[in-house]
């Protein structure tokens, strides 16, 4: 048995490696495109009368979550495996600010 290193197959097997990043990336991003992928989890505009206005972290397992159902806000926290209605019915203004 040979202890050495061969440098052709460490750069073949970190081609493989790359090349295999690059596929997923690819296809991830054809995925987003087609719209049946969003990472951010946000709705398009136009589409539906859900969406999602504002998200804020408060630490690695809380969040709040603002959510629009048609002029109605609700203000929802949610942790690992547990989510709580702060707030509901809120009026939602006429005109949001975007960022």
């Amino acid at each position: 048995m040979d202890n050495s290193i061969d440098p052709a197959r460490i750069i073949i097997a970190m081609l493989v490696v790359l090349g295999l990043i690059g596929l997923m990336a690819l296809g991830l991003r054809r995925l987003a495109a087609s719209g049946k992928f969003s990472g951010s989890g946000m709705a398009m505009p136009g589409q539906g009368r859900l969406s999602i206005v504002e998200t804020r972290y408060l630490d690695t397992r809380r969040r709040l979550v603002l959510v629009r159902r048609d002029t109605t806000e609700h203000l929802i926290l949610i942790s690992e495996g547990r989510e709580l209605l702060i707030e509901s019915n809120i009026p939602a203004p006429e005109s949001t600010p975007h960022a």
